[in-house]
């Protein structure tokens, strides 16, 4: 009787040997895992956002060289018409269109009996009786010929100032002599600033100091 127990435990332990080894056998093996692990992982250097991180960025085109040198093109000098041959006679109609400018208030730029500047009275002054001239006071200051002294200026001629007495600078104010009285009085109409359209002494104190040139338009 215990021979025969001792017989069936044994056949029982080696019966659990065999079958934990046959577990054994089956599980997978370390190596067998990472390989199976690497099979399976997916291909990192297939990442489309890893490759892109690797590529070197392209460099820019470049615009190709020109010379900054351009052609300037032909400067035109402006064209200024009248209706009639000029004539000393014109001379009392200009004083006279110029005149009903009197006690027009000053404007930048302006061009007519709501306001007016200085070069803009010219213009407007010449244009009623048919004459077209330059609108910019420096474009006057070279229109026509220049006087040669103060003694020889007459009526219609245009006289011109700078900011400043006593100093060089650009022209920044204009007039039409309206009358040569004597030798001290030389009156002229122009557009001022603070009391606009208005008549005064050449030899005043004020312009006197600022006058720089006299031009004959005709």
């Amino acid at each position: 009787m215990n021979k025969q127990i001792y017989i069936y435990i044994s056949f029982l332990v080696f019966a659990g040997f065999a079958f934990s080894c046959d577990t054994i056998k089956k599980g997978p093996s370390k190596s067998s895992a990472a390989n199976s692990r690497s099979r399976n992982a997916p291909n990192r250097t297939s990442n489309p956002r890893s490759a892109a991180s690797r590529t070197p960025a392209r460099t820019p085109a470049k615009k190709p060289v020109t010379s900054g040198r351009t052609t300037a093109p032909a400067y035109s000098k402006p064209t200024y018409t009248r209706t009639a041959p000029s004539s000393g006679a014109e001379i009392p109609k200009v004083v006279e269109v110029a005149r009903t400018y009197s006690g027009t208030p000053y404007r930048s730029g302006g061009n007519d009996k709501n306001g007016i500047d200085c070069s803009g009275l010219i213009c407007s002054v010449y244009s009623e009786i048919g004459v077209k001239v330059p609108r910019i006071s420096w474009q006057q200051s070279e229109f026509g010929s220049e006087v040669s002294d103060i003694q020889s200026i007459k009526p219609g001629d245009w006289l011109f100032f700078v900011p400043e007495a006593g100093k060089e600078g650009y022209v920044s104010h204009a007039g039409i002599v309206t009358d040569v009285r004597n030798d001290n009085e030389i009156i002229f109409i122009h557009a001022s600033t603070s009391r606009g359209v208005r008549e005064d002494n050449l030899f005043s104190t004020y312009f006197k100091g600022r006058f720089v040139k006299a031009m004959r338009p005709f």
